[in-house]
C-alpha cells in the first residue's frame, strides 16, 4: 500500500470515530432522559445500565480515536464500577419491594385493603393495574 492509501485509510478511520461517538452521545442523552422520567423504578435502572455501556464503549472508541492505551484501562474500571452500581441499586429496589410487599400481606391478612395502593405506587403502576 502506499503512503497516500494508508493517510486516506486513516482519515476515514477518525471521521468514522467521530460520528460513532456522536451517534453515542445522543443515545446517550436519550437513556438520560429515561433513567430520570421513569415511568417504573425497573425503567429507570435499565437505563442506568445502558447509560453506563455506552459512556464504557465511547471510552473505548475514545481511546481508538486517541490512540493512548491508557484508556482501555479506565473503560475497564469503569465498567466494573458501573456493573456493581446496577447490583447495589437492584439489591437495593429488590428491597424495598419486598418490604412493602410484606407490609401489603400484613395488612390483607388483619383486613384493611390500604396496601394495594401503596404497592402500586411504589412501583409506579396505576391503581387499574395497567403497566
Amino acid at each position: 500500500m502506499t503512503a497516500e492509501k494508508v493517510s486516506l485509510f486513516l482519515q476515514v478511520q477518525r471521521g468514522l470515530f467521530l460520528v460513532i461517538l456522536i451517534v453515542l452521545g445522543l443515545l446517550f442523552f436519550a437513556a438520560l432522559v429515561r433513567a430520570v422520567k421513569g415511568p417504573r423504578v425497573v425503567d429507570r435502572l435499565v437505563a442506568v445500565n445502558m447509560v453506563g455501556t455506552m459512556v464504557m464503549v465511547m471510552i473505548a472508541v475514545l481511546s481508538l480515536y486517541l490512540q493512548e492505551e491508557y484508556l482501555l484501562d479506565i473503560c475497564l474500571i469503569y465498567a466494573m464500577a458501573s456493573f456493581l452500581a446496577v447490583i447495589v441499586l437492584s439489591k437495593v429496589y429488590i428491597g424495598i419491594y419486598e418490604e412493602q410487599h410484606l407490609e401489603k400481606e400484613n395488612r390483607m391478612s388483619r383486613g384493611g385493603s390500604t396496601g394495594l395502593k401503596s404497592l402500586t405506587e411504589a412501583d409506579g403502576r396505576k391503581e387499574d393495574g395497567a403497566v
